[in-house]
């Protein structure tokens, strides 16, 4: 697995952050995360060869096909044996890769936007922790892309490399309001069929969808599956919602809807917390029955802390494979 090694990177700068206007890329937050790579499972068990590079430009080893040569083509790549067999010239075609191509996939939906006990609110904790899992991509030079999504797919960045394209990410994410209501299984289902070449579906969500059934969600996740990707869901949740602090929820409002119900505030709290833990362990062991990667994350703890206590645990789990 590789490092990344952001305090020598050209775009580890005050300068870099200072043009860029990117209020998410926290420059203390990335120092701590300097040595911390996004190797994914699948990269580790030989499933891309991105790690050993082809000698030929703008060609992978791995090769794909043949196509008959037009003028204007390339003659280097021309196939000398077939055309010894066939009198006629033909190209070798050799599937284009990178090391790694990750989707970020973040919820904006209403429920995105609440904040009762953490220091920021679940959207921006999750644009926090998108833009620096596309800083590291960027310095492993992995290709990274960005969706933003409610009932649907709202904004897409498809996934590049470069220092302009991380421009764009972070002009994205910086652009993202909470709105709508939630259908994250739908919009999982359409990146699911709108994605062609395998890779990494990182999916930065609360994972609330108006039901107590986690079921349509990890159905969602397993179309992402079954299409050969590695997926990640970084479960993001306000402290209060774990613990429910409130003794006075004699009215509860749904943020999405505005509906308000009435009932004995003690009951609420005692249902609340029974099927919120419920739905968590359901969540967490289905994702985990279905070799989905899960993570539950409060917004009280520094996002930074969060994400290098899992991409340290990543690692290790990358040495073991490799070993």
């Amino acid at each position: 697995m590789r490092a990344a090694n952001l305090s020598s990177h050209p775009l580890h700068s005050e300068a870099f952050m200072n043009s860029a206007g990117t209020k998410y890329l926290d420059p203390v937050a990335l120092a701590k995360l300097k040595n911390l790579g996004l190797a994914a499972r699948l990269v580790v068990e030989g499933l891309f060869a991105g790690q050993h590079r082809s000698p030929h430009k703008g060609f992978s080893i791995e090769f794909a096909e043949h196509r008959q040569y037009v003028p204007g083509d390339e003659t280097r790549y021309l196939d000398w044996k077939l055309l010894a067999k066939r009198d006629r010239l033909y190209l070798k075609q050799y599937e284009e890769q990178t090391s790694l191509r990750c989707f970020l996939v973040v919820d904006a939906s209403r429920s995105m936007a609440y904040r009762h006990g953490g220091s920021m609110s679940k959207l921006e904790y999750a644009c926090y922790s998108a833009a620096s899992l596309a800083f590291l991509m960027q310095s492993q030079h992995d290709a990274y892309g960005l969706q933003v999504c409610d009932t649907k797919v709202r904004l897409t960045v498809p996934p590049r490399q470069g220092k302009g394209h991380l421009h764009a990410v972070m002009q994205a994410l910086e652009s993202v309001e909470a709105e709508g209501e939630t259908d994250l299984p739908a919009a999982l289902h359409t990146l699911a069929e709108g994605i062609h070449r395998r890779g990494l579906v990182i999916v930065l969500s609360d994972c609330f969808g108006g039901q107590a059934d986690p079921d349509p969600l990890l159905k969602a996740l397993v179309h992402l599956r079954h299409r050969k990707h590695e997926v990640i869901v970084l479960q993001i949740l306000d402290p209060a919602e774990l613990t429910f602090p409130f003794t006075d929820a004699g009215q509860i409002e749904d943020q999405e809807t505005g509906r308000i119900i009435t009932a004995d505030a003690e009951a609420v709290r005692r249902h609340y917390l029974a099927s919120i833990g419920n739905y968590l362990d359901a969540l967490k062991l289905g994702c985990q029955s279905r070799q989905i990667g899960y993570v539950l994350a409060d917004t009280s703890q520094p996002f930074h802390e969060f994400l290098a206590t899992y991409l340290t645990r990543r690692q290790g789990l990358g040495r073991a494979n490799v070993g």
